[in-house]
């Protein structure tokens, strides 16, 4: 019995190395970007200062809100500076279980990663924030008699949760290139169940983002077009069944005889 649970005790061991490594590669970041958490923030709140009316501005709500608000920028910014060293730890956990051809994608596991990730909080900071606020605070004093006045602590939760959900939607691709190489799914499953997926990305839209339907667009509009991108590389870079090796031999012997 002992034998038998060795290597599953084995992998919680490397699990829990894996994850104190990039729990201090994030605390190490924090320590340097806490001291720029109020610039960051005033930054971050462009978008939503541009829709508020002239005159208003953001307000907080209890006196401990803008101390817990600066910490909560701070560790997301960190999350964000120490994001190779959390990738590259993610790899090194399941890189084990992967054949030595596959190991060599190691880099630009890390790279496309930070680099999807950063691209899909771009796209929703700079082209989906100021439409999205613009019509949420129009819509909001639109009869004139309500005043806009937007709690600091509350806007930040609800653009996080946006920025980190347009970080992970990009992340699609990646994710299915990995399931596929690993065999755990291949392009004709993915095409076939591309229906659920379209109806997981407008359940994913009503549940990260506010109650309107432009919002919920936002987020299912990206994750259907990179579902799309996914099955092409699902085709391009699955691990072939061994059928499909056959099948490749036999046309490549064909063309040998031709």
């Amino acid at each position: 019995m002992a034998d038998d649970q060795l290597p599953f005790t084995s992998h919680l061991e490397e699990l829990r190395k894996r994850l104190m490594i990039a729990a201090g590669a994030w605390i190490v970041a924090f320590l340097g970007t806490y001291s720029f958490a109020e610039r960051i923030f005033q930054y971050i709140a462009e978008p939503v200062r541009n829709a508020l009316p002239e005159g208003s501005s953001l307000v907080f709500i209890n006196a401990t809100e803008p101390f817990f608000t600066y910490l909560k920028v701070g560790a997301l910014a960190a999350l964000l500076v120490s994001l190779p060293v959390v990738l590259w730890q993610i790899w090194g956990f399941i890189a084990p279980g992967l054949y030595s051809n596959e190991k060599k994608f190691a880099i630009p596991f890390v790279l496309v990663g930070c680099l999807c990730f950063g691209t899909g909080t771009y796209f929703g900071f700079f082209y989906v924030f100021p439409m999205i606020f613009t019509f949420l605070v129009s819509f909001g004093t639109s009869t004139g008699e309500i005043s806009a006045m937007l709690s600091m602590g509350q806007y930040l939760t609800l653009s996080t949760r946006l920025l980190i959900a347009f970080g992970l939607v990009f992340e699609l691709p990646v994710v299915i290139f990995f399931l596929a190489r690993m065999g755990v799914v291949d392009h004709k499953w993915l095409s076939k169940n591309r229906k659920f997926a379209f109806l997981l990305a407008f359940v994913l839209g009503a549940i990260l983002t506010p109650p309107d339907i432009f919002s919920q667009t936002a987020i299912a509009g990206p994750f259907i077009i990179l579902y799309e991108v996914g099955i092409i590389v699902a085709r391009l870079f699955g691990k072939k069944k061994p059928a499909e090796d056959e099948n490749d031999e036999g046309d490549k012997a064909m063309e040998n005889n031709g």
